[in-house]
């Protein structure tokens, strides 16, 4: 925007100064043209960057208040299913897409004691593995936009 804005104050110069000494030319009128559209063009762009910029800004909070309702909410379920403060641990490490030997190396914990873990959080959660385990927390968040509205699967 900077080198626009100094190429357009060069361009606007030059254009008035053509006015000044050629008015009426086809060459100073067209040259004029062009920099009011130049100019234009900075401003509306400015503009939309401005918007996108705030549109940004929007989302991001957006997506922040999202991630601190989905912590609020696994958490209500860890508690509601009684899991302990490892098991806990290793479901939200598990939540984030991490397999049982990277979670072991993060807890520096047995990959042995990991599975068992895992296995007691599907149990309590009732599920069979980590797909539906992650499916269980994002059903809700998906489920609107499988199908339109009064369309089912056969």
């Amino acid at each position: 925007m900077l080198i626009q804005t100094i190429a357009a104050a060069f361009f606007v110069g030059d254009a008035f100064t053509d006015l000044l000494e050629f008015p009426g030319t086809a060459h100073a009128l067209v040259e004029a043209m062009v920099a009011v559209a130049l100019v234009l063009g900075i401003l509306i762009g400015g503009w939309q960057l401005r918007l996108t910029l705030d549109s940004l800004r929007e989302q991001e909070r957006s997506l922040e208040t999202a991630r601190g309702e989905l912590a609020r909410i696994v958490d209500v379920q860890f508690a509601a299913w009684g899991l302990t403060s490892a098991e806990s641990d290793v479901a939200r490490l598990a939540l984030k897409g991490l397999d049982a030997p990277a979670i072991a190396r993060i807890r520096n914990a047995a990959p042995g004691t990991v599975r068992a873990q895992l296995t007691r959080v599907y149990a309590k959660a009732g599920v069979s593995g980590r797909e539906q385990f992650m499916a269980w927390f994002f059903e809700d968040l998906m489920h609107e936009r499988l199908l339109p509205p009064g369309r089912e699967v056969c």
